[in-house]
């Protein structure tokens, strides 16, 4: 695919944007990039992302998404080190 005119570009965001909308309202905390299934209701719209968009574009996009969110998690107080410890204590 070369590069994406103007209104290719539009599109393909309009269909990013549509895509998250629906992850956020079904699966708010769904990340592509870890290989999870795309919850049923928003197959249809990952579909036409994928389709819509330059591969590149799919994979940044997933990659921004995940970022932001970890970014999210980052500003409430989260701490990565504290819940993978968490984990590898036992519970009786």
């Amino acid at each position: 695919m070369s590069f994406p005119n103007k209104e290719e570009r539009a599109k393909c965001w309009a269909m990013r944007d549509e895509y998250w909308k629906c992850l956020d309202e079904n699966a708010p905390k769904h990340s592509s990039t870890s290989g999870e299934k795309v919850p049923s209701a928003c197959q249809k719209m990952r579909k036409a992302f994928e389709q819509g968009c330059p591969g590149q574009w799919v994979k940044h996009f997933d990659r921004k998404r995940t970022y932001e969110q970890f970014k999210e998690k980052m500003a409430s107080g989260y701490d990565p080190l504290v819940e993978e410890r968490a984990k590898e204590i036992p519970t009786k």
